[in-house]
């Protein structure tokens, strides 16, 4: 049974909630993952405020700070009914993923765990700047766990790209699927402007949308992310396809019934940090299972 196995070492667990239904995925996958693994479990809440607001309506903050202790509060008597050890921690100020990576490395969390916002249309694109940026300022990888998604270690996909990045993400997935006998699948995607995704390998008809040197160079990633696969005996099949990459790999999840998707976290554009590149942050908005974005130490 996969649900023995701890997917990697995880000495403590950093949970941000912030009570809403939107972090509900994020704390029942966290207390799990916290049992499974016996990890110590911190609970963070950051109330949003900033000195104009505390002197307008301080009556305001302190109400926001006790419900965020009776949220933190009920955290840890669920953890507790599961035999976790949770302890609470309660800030405030104006910019909560400081305060969410600090605690992080403060307390040397193996990993971030936080819930995504609900979004419609375009907007579910974006993934919103809080998470972005505790994303692109976190010391340890990040685990973005939608409402209904449950993480049973039974399918993980994993794209590559070839970059530095992505080799740390293809590691992580590789070791995740060793310990807890997952299935893995491993993809790679050349980016194309066709409506839907299609592998390359048997569609003939697409070939000249995309070079021969980019579709060698999916094929030499795909393959040795495969082999680092098969040598520790995992179950592991591999597609080069080629599309838009962010609607390749939710589409490839949802045709693999992937429970987790496992993403490489680099900035490309702009403000390194702060922006991982426009497909991480696509398939977190989209995807229906859990997201973990992997940091290359």
């Amino acid at each position: 049974m996969t649900d023995q196995f701890c997917p990697t070492k995880l000495e403590k667990l950093l949970l941000s909630t912030d009570g809403s239904e939107f972090s509900e995925g994020a704390v029942r996958e966290a207390i799990s993952l916290a049992k499974r693994c016996s990890s110590k479990l911190l609970a963070v809440s950051v109330v949003e405020t900033n000195p104009e607001y505390e002197a307008l309506a301080p009556q305001l903050v302190e109400k926001a700070e006790k419900e965020t202790r009776k949220v933190l509060e009920s955290v840890k008597e669920r953890a507790s009914k599961e035999g976790v050890d949770c302890d609470i921690i309660a800030r405030q100020g104006e910019d909560v993923y400081q305060y969410i990576t600090e605690e992080a490395s403060k307390n040397k969390a193996s990993m971030i765990i936080m819930g995504r916002r609900g979004r419609k249309g375009l907007k579910r694109l974006i993934m919103g700047s809080e998470t972005a940026r505790v994303i692109g300022h976190s010391p340890c990888s990040v685990l973005i766990v939608p409402r209904a998604a449950r993480i049973e270690f039974k399918n993980i996909l994993v794209a590559t790209d070839g970059s530095r990045y992505s080799e740390a993400a293809v590691s992580e997935a590789v070791e995740i699927a060793k310990r807890c006998g997952s299935s893995l699948v491993i993809i790679s995607v050349v980016p194309s402007d066709t409506e839907s995704p299609f592998d390359i390998v048997h569609s003939e008809m697409h070939k000249g949308l995309i070079s021969d040197e980019e579709s060698k160079a999916a094929e030499k990633n795909v393959k040795a992310a495969k082999t680092m696969a098969e040598k520790e005996g995992i179950s592991v099949s591999g597609f080069i396809l080629a599309g838009r990459p962010y609607d390749a790999i939710i589409e490839t999840a949802k045709e693999n019934r992937t429970d987790l998707i496992v993403v490489g976290s680099h900035g490309r554009t702009g403000l390194a940090k702060l922006l991982m590149g426009s497909v991480t942050e696509r398939v977190i908005g989209l995807s229906e299972c859990a997201v973990l974005v992997v940091k290359r130490s």
